[in-house]
Protein backbone atom coordinates (compact mmCIF):
# COMPACT_ATOMS: atom_id res chain seq x y z
CA UNK A 1 0.00 0.00 0.00
CA UNK A 2 1.26 3.32 -0.99
CA UNK A 3 1.98 6.07 1.72
CA UNK A 4 0.19 9.14 1.93
CA UNK A 5 1.92 12.47 2.97
CA UNK A 6 0.41 15.75 3.81
CA UNK A 7 0.15 18.66 0.83
CA UNK A 8 1.37 21.79 0.95
CA UNK A 9 -2.84 22.51 0.86
CA UNK A 10 -4.08 19.91 3.49
CA UNK A 11 -5.72 20.85 6.11
CA UNK A 12 -3.25 21.31 9.37
CA UNK A 13 -3.41 19.26 12.15
CA UNK A 14 -5.48 20.22 15.26
CA UNK A 15 -2.91 20.37 18.33
CA UNK A 16 -3.01 18.23 21.23
CA UNK A 17 -4.39 18.98 24.67
CA UNK A 18 -0.52 19.12 26.35
CA UNK A 19 0.69 21.29 23.10
CA UNK A 20 -2.73 23.86 24.17
CA UNK A 21 -1.37 23.66 27.70
CA UNK A 22 -0.39 27.52 28.90
CA UNK A 23 3.51 27.81 30.31
CA UNK A 24 3.44 27.15 33.85
CA UNK A 25 4.18 30.81 35.58
CA UNK A 26 7.53 31.47 37.31
CA UNK A 27 7.11 31.34 40.82
CA UNK A 28 7.85 34.45 43.27
CA UNK A 29 11.45 33.14 44.02
CA UNK A 30 12.05 32.70 40.56
CA UNK A 31 10.46 35.69 39.18
CA UNK A 32 12.15 38.02 41.60
CA UNK A 33 15.71 36.06 41.26
CA UNK A 34 18.38 37.88 39.30
CA UNK A 35 19.37 35.80 36.19
CA UNK A 36 22.92 34.04 36.99
CA UNK A 37 25.62 34.99 34.71
CA UNK A 38 27.68 32.02 32.91
CA UNK A 39 30.81 31.78 34.95
CA UNK A 40 33.40 32.09 32.60
CA UNK A 41 36.46 29.73 33.27
CA UNK A 42 40.02 31.23 34.47
CA UNK A 43 42.07 31.82 31.41
CA UNK A 44 44.78 29.75 31.01
CA UNK A 45 47.61 32.72 31.80
CA UNK A 46 45.99 32.60 35.07
CA UNK A 47 45.78 29.20 35.83
CA UNK A 48 48.88 29.06 34.88
CA UNK A 49 50.14 31.25 37.46
CA UNK A 50 48.21 30.10 40.42
CA UNK A 51 50.05 26.44 39.54
CA UNK A 52 53.78 27.92 39.27
CA UNK A 53 52.87 29.92 42.45
CA UNK A 54 51.52 26.81 44.42
CA UNK A 55 54.82 24.82 42.91
CA UNK A 56 56.89 27.67 44.40
CA UNK A 57 55.38 27.41 47.52
CA UNK A 58 55.90 23.20 47.70
CA UNK A 59 58.73 23.96 47.07
CA UNK A 60 59.97 26.88 49.61
CA UNK A 61 58.30 23.89 52.03
CA UNK A 62 60.44 21.26 51.37
CA UNK A 63 63.58 23.26 51.04
CA UNK A 64 62.80 25.10 55.02
CA UNK A 65 61.53 21.02 56.05
CA UNK A 66 65.73 19.70 54.62
CA UNK A 67 67.11 22.59 56.27
CA UNK A 68 65.58 21.87 59.68
CA UNK A 69 66.50 18.12 59.24
CA UNK A 70 69.94 19.12 58.14
CA UNK A 71 70.46 21.62 60.87
CA UNK A 72 68.82 19.74 63.60
CA UNK A 73 71.54 17.23 63.40
CA UNK A 74 75.07 18.20 65.35
CA UNK A 75 78.04 17.99 63.79
CA UNK A 76 81.25 17.07 65.42
CA UNK A 77 85.10 16.58 64.56
CA UNK A 78 88.64 15.60 65.98
CA UNK A 79 90.55 18.64 67.21
CA UNK A 80 94.85 18.34 66.67
CA UNK A 81 94.31 16.62 70.13
CA UNK A 82 91.74 14.31 68.75
CA UNK A 83 89.18 15.74 71.13
CA UNK A 84 85.92 15.40 69.77
CA UNK A 85 85.09 19.10 69.29
CA UNK A 86 81.58 20.65 67.46
CA UNK A 87 82.05 21.26 63.68
CA UNK A 88 79.57 24.48 63.12
CA UNK A 89 77.77 25.05 59.97
CA UNK A 90 79.17 28.60 60.15
CA UNK A 91 81.88 30.73 59.29
CA UNK A 92 82.51 31.58 62.99
CA UNK A 93 81.52 30.88 66.55
CA UNK A 94 82.47 30.74 69.82
CA UNK A 95 81.44 29.39 73.04
CA UNK A 96 82.35 31.94 76.09
CA UNK A 97 82.33 32.04 80.00
CA UNK A 98 81.96 35.52 80.83
CA UNK A 99 82.51 34.25 84.32
CA UNK A 100 85.75 33.26 84.47
CA UNK A 101 86.65 34.45 81.34
CA UNK A 102 87.37 31.40 79.72
CA UNK A 103 87.00 30.66 75.68
CA UNK A 104 85.42 27.26 75.78
CA UNK A 105 85.43 26.70 72.13
CA UNK A 106 85.77 28.88 69.41
CA UNK A 107 86.79 28.66 65.47
CA UNK A 108 87.40 32.14 63.50
CA UNK A 109 86.40 33.64 66.49
CA UNK A 110 88.89 36.58 65.78
CA UNK A 111 87.92 36.82 62.12
CA UNK A 112 86.49 40.40 61.46
CA UNK A 113 83.31 40.27 59.83
CA UNK A 114 80.22 42.25 59.19
CA UNK A 115 77.61 41.79 61.87
CA UNK A 116 74.54 43.24 61.03
CA UNK A 117 71.77 43.64 63.55
CA UNK A 118 74.17 42.49 66.33
CA UNK A 119 74.91 46.38 65.79
CA UNK A 120 71.56 46.81 67.56
CA UNK A 121 73.02 45.56 71.28
CA UNK A 122 76.03 48.46 71.36
CA UNK A 123 72.68 50.79 70.10
CA UNK A 124 70.87 49.88 73.04
CA UNK A 125 74.24 49.59 75.85
CA UNK A 126 74.87 53.10 74.60
CA UNK A 127 71.45 54.30 74.59
CA UNK A 128 70.99 53.18 78.11
CA UNK A 129 74.31 54.40 79.27
CA UNK A 130 72.84 57.84 79.25
CA UNK A 131 70.78 56.80 81.48
CA UNK A 132 67.55 58.21 79.55
CA UNK A 133 63.63 59.04 80.75
CA UNK A 134 62.04 55.84 79.04
CA UNK A 135 58.72 58.24 79.11
CA UNK A 136 60.36 60.58 76.96
CA UNK A 137 57.89 60.80 73.87
CA UNK A 138 59.51 60.78 70.21
CA UNK A 139 57.88 61.34 67.44
CA UNK A 140 58.95 59.00 64.02
CA UNK A 141 60.04 61.15 61.26
CA UNK A 142 60.05 60.05 57.48
CA UNK A 143 64.27 60.05 58.00
CA UNK A 144 63.86 57.05 60.47
CA UNK A 145 61.45 54.61 58.44
CA UNK A 146 63.00 55.26 54.54
CA UNK A 147 64.08 52.36 53.05
CA UNK A 148 64.37 50.75 56.84
CA UNK A 149 64.04 47.66 55.66
CA UNK A 150 62.55 45.79 58.97
CA UNK A 151 59.96 48.46 60.59
CA UNK A 152 56.62 48.56 62.21
CA UNK A 153 56.73 52.50 62.50
CA UNK A 154 55.50 54.93 60.74
CA UNK A 155 56.29 58.32 59.85
CA UNK A 156 54.46 60.30 62.44
CA UNK A 157 53.88 57.61 64.92
CA UNK A 158 54.02 59.31 68.64
CA UNK A 159 56.08 56.44 70.63
CA UNK A 160 58.35 56.41 74.17
CA UNK A 161 62.14 56.35 73.95
CA UNK A 162 61.56 52.54 75.98
CA UNK A 163 59.25 51.45 73.17
CA UNK A 164 61.57 52.49 70.53
CA UNK A 165 64.51 50.57 73.20
CA UNK A 166 61.72 47.27 72.74
CA UNK A 167 61.26 47.36 69.11
CA UNK A 168 65.17 47.68 68.22
CA UNK A 169 66.00 44.91 70.55
CA UNK A 170 62.86 42.60 70.16
CA UNK A 171 61.86 43.02 66.76
CA UNK A 172 65.27 44.18 65.41
CA UNK A 173 63.41 47.19 64.12
CA UNK A 174 65.66 49.28 62.01
CA UNK A 175 63.56 52.52 61.89
CA UNK A 176 63.78 52.48 65.86
CA UNK A 177 67.24 52.01 66.25
CA UNK A 178 67.41 54.91 63.87
CA UNK A 179 64.89 56.82 66.26
CA UNK A 180 66.94 55.99 69.28
CA UNK A 181 70.17 57.38 67.62
CA UNK A 182 68.48 60.91 65.86
CA UNK A 183 67.07 61.66 69.29
CA UNK A 184 70.21 60.97 71.78
CA UNK A 185 71.83 63.78 72.84
CA UNK A 186 73.77 65.00 69.96
CA UNK A 187 71.80 63.46 67.28
CA UNK A 188 72.75 60.43 65.18
CA UNK A 189 76.65 61.62 64.07
CA UNK A 190 77.68 61.74 67.86
CA UNK A 191 75.43 58.66 68.58
CA UNK A 192 77.17 56.40 66.68
CA UNK A 193 81.02 57.99 67.98
CA UNK A 194 80.13 57.22 71.22
CA UNK A 195 78.92 53.92 70.18
CA UNK A 196 82.82 53.56 68.85
CA UNK A 197 84.15 54.76 72.17
CA UNK A 198 82.47 52.24 74.25
CA UNK A 199 83.48 49.79 72.19
CA UNK A 200 87.12 50.48 72.91
CA UNK A 201 85.78 51.28 76.62
CA UNK A 202 84.32 47.28 76.25
CA UNK A 203 88.28 46.28 74.87
CA UNK A 204 86.38 45.30 71.53
CA UNK A 205 89.63 45.17 69.36
CA UNK A 206 87.78 43.94 66.27
CA UNK A 207 84.21 46.17 66.07
CA UNK A 208 83.34 49.51 64.24
CA UNK A 209 80.07 50.77 63.44
CA UNK A 210 79.18 53.21 60.92
CA UNK A 211 75.29 53.40 61.67
CA UNK A 212 72.64 52.12 64.53
CA UNK A 213 71.24 50.03 62.97
CA UNK A 214 72.64 46.91 61.34
CA UNK A 215 71.89 47.78 57.90
CA UNK A 216 75.70 49.21 56.42
CA UNK A 217 77.40 46.48 55.96
CA UNK A 218 80.78 48.06 57.09
CA UNK A 219 79.64 47.94 60.84
CA UNK A 220 81.75 44.82 61.32
CA UNK A 221 83.72 43.17 64.95
CA UNK A 222 84.33 39.12 66.03
CA UNK A 223 82.43 36.54 67.49
CA UNK A 224 84.67 36.87 70.26
CA UNK A 225 83.59 40.77 71.20
CA UNK A 226 80.26 39.73 70.36
CA UNK A 227 80.89 37.46 73.20
CA UNK A 228 81.95 40.00 75.64
CA UNK A 229 79.10 42.48 74.08
CA UNK A 230 75.89 39.97 74.47
CA UNK A 231 77.39 39.49 78.05
CA UNK A 232 77.79 42.91 79.24
CA UNK A 233 74.60 43.70 77.62
CA UNK A 234 72.48 41.13 79.44
CA UNK A 235 74.17 41.61 82.90
CA UNK A 236 72.14 45.37 82.29
CA UNK A 237 68.42 44.78 83.81
CA UNK A 238 67.12 47.44 81.77
CA UNK A 239 68.62 45.84 78.54
CA UNK A 240 68.62 41.71 79.63
CA UNK A 241 64.72 42.19 80.63
CA UNK A 242 63.80 43.38 77.36
CA UNK A 243 65.88 40.81 75.09
CA UNK A 244 64.44 37.93 76.81
CA UNK A 245 60.34 39.20 76.10
CA UNK A 246 59.27 37.08 73.65
CA UNK A 247 55.99 39.53 72.77
CA UNK A 248 55.48 43.38 73.78
CA UNK A 249 52.72 45.43 72.41
CA UNK A 250 53.58 49.10 71.61
CA UNK A 251 50.78 51.58 72.17
CA UNK A 252 50.81 54.95 69.85
CA UNK A 253 48.09 57.34 70.01
CA UNK A 254 46.82 55.76 67.33
CA UNK A 255 47.15 52.44 66.66
CA UNK A 256 49.01 49.01 69.21
CA UNK A 257 51.67 47.27 67.38
CA UNK A 258 52.09 43.85 68.34
CA UNK A 259 55.51 42.72 68.02
CA UNK A 260 57.59 39.21 68.40
CA UNK A 261 60.97 38.47 68.87
CA UNK A 262 63.15 37.27 66.36
CA UNK A 263 65.23 34.95 68.78
CA UNK A 264 63.62 31.23 68.45
CA UNK A 265 65.66 30.18 71.44
CA UNK A 266 63.03 32.03 73.93
CA UNK A 267 60.76 29.39 72.57
CA UNK A 268 62.67 26.77 73.81
CA UNK A 269 63.18 24.89 76.80
CA UNK A 270 66.96 26.80 77.68
CA UNK A 271 67.21 29.73 79.86
CA UNK A 272 67.40 32.35 77.77
CA UNK A 273 69.49 35.28 79.54
CA UNK A 274 69.66 37.93 76.53
CA UNK A 275 69.62 37.60 72.86
CA UNK A 276 69.53 39.18 69.47
CA UNK A 277 69.66 38.28 65.58
CA UNK A 278 71.13 39.56 62.68
CA UNK A 279 70.87 38.70 58.90
CA UNK A 280 71.77 41.36 55.87
CA UNK A 281 73.78 39.27 52.97
CA UNK A 282 77.10 40.59 53.45
CA UNK A 283 76.49 39.02 57.48
CA UNK A 284 74.71 35.63 56.74
CA UNK A 285 72.72 34.59 60.00
CA UNK A 286 73.91 35.26 62.94
CA UNK A 287 73.01 35.19 66.18
CA UNK A 288 74.31 36.15 69.61
CA UNK A 289 72.96 35.14 72.71
CA UNK A 290 73.92 34.76 76.77
CA UNK A 291 72.58 30.87 77.99
CA UNK A 292 72.09 29.58 82.00
CA UNK A 293 73.61 26.23 82.15
CA UNK A 294 71.07 24.41 84.95
CA UNK A 295 72.74 24.52 88.26
CA UNK A 296 75.86 26.07 86.67
CA UNK A 297 77.20 28.98 84.85
CA UNK A 298 76.14 31.63 82.63
CA UNK A 299 77.90 30.55 79.12
CA UNK A 300 77.51 33.42 76.13
CA UNK A 301 77.67 31.65 72.15
CA UNK A 302 77.87 33.44 69.02
CA UNK A 303 77.19 32.15 65.81
CA UNK A 304 77.95 34.10 62.56
CA UNK A 305 77.53 33.87 58.78
CA UNK A 306 75.21 30.81 59.04
CA UNK A 307 73.45 29.76 55.76
CA UNK A 308 70.35 30.32 56.81
CA UNK A 309 67.92 31.25 60.10
CA UNK A 310 67.58 27.61 60.84
CA UNK A 311 71.03 27.25 60.99
CA UNK A 312 71.72 29.89 63.07
CA UNK A 313 69.42 28.45 66.07
CA UNK A 314 70.40 24.67 65.68
CA UNK A 315 73.78 25.18 65.99
CA UNK A 316 73.60 27.21 68.86
CA UNK A 317 71.62 24.95 70.49
CA UNK A 318 74.39 22.21 69.24
CA UNK A 319 77.13 24.59 70.87
CA UNK A 320 75.06 24.37 74.30
CA UNK A 321 74.03 20.93 74.49
CA UNK A 322 78.05 20.56 73.85
CA UNK A 323 79.11 22.41 76.63
CA UNK A 324 76.41 20.88 79.18
CA UNK A 325 77.48 17.26 78.35
CA UNK A 326 81.59 18.51 78.61
CA UNK A 327 80.64 19.80 82.07
CA UNK A 328 79.09 16.85 83.26
CA UNK A 329 81.45 14.33 81.69
CA UNK A 330 79.38 12.74 78.86
CA UNK A 331 81.65 14.27 75.83
CA UNK A 332 84.56 12.42 74.75
CA UNK A 333 83.32 9.83 72.44
CA UNK A 334 81.74 9.32 69.58
CA UNK A 335 79.07 7.28 71.63
CA UNK A 336 78.85 10.23 74.21
CA UNK A 337 77.30 12.87 72.06
CA UNK A 338 74.45 14.57 73.10
CA UNK A 339 71.56 13.74 71.20
CA UNK A 340 69.43 16.96 69.35
CA UNK A 341 65.57 17.73 70.31
CA UNK A 342 63.54 16.25 67.10
CA UNK A 343 62.61 20.03 66.79
CA UNK A 344 62.36 23.06 68.59
CA UNK A 345 62.04 26.28 65.35
CA UNK A 346 59.85 26.58 63.25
Amino acid sequence: MLSVTASAGAAPRRPTKQQTRPAAKPTQSQASAPARPAVAPAPQSTRTAIARAQAEARAKAAAASRQQLEASSPKFKRDALGNLVPDVRAAAAIVFNPQTGEVLWEENSHETRSIASLTKIMTAVTFVADDPDMNQPVLVTRADTLNASVTHLQAGDLVTWGDLLHLTLIASDNAAARALARTAEGGSVAFVGRMNDMAHQLGLTSTHYLDPSGLVAENVSSAYDISHLIAFAAGDPRLGSIMRTADYVVKTPKRLIQIHSTNKLLSTDIGVLGGKTGFIAKAGYCLATLLQIPQGSQVAVVVLGAANSATRFWEARHLFNWVVGKAQGIIGTDDARPAAPATFIR
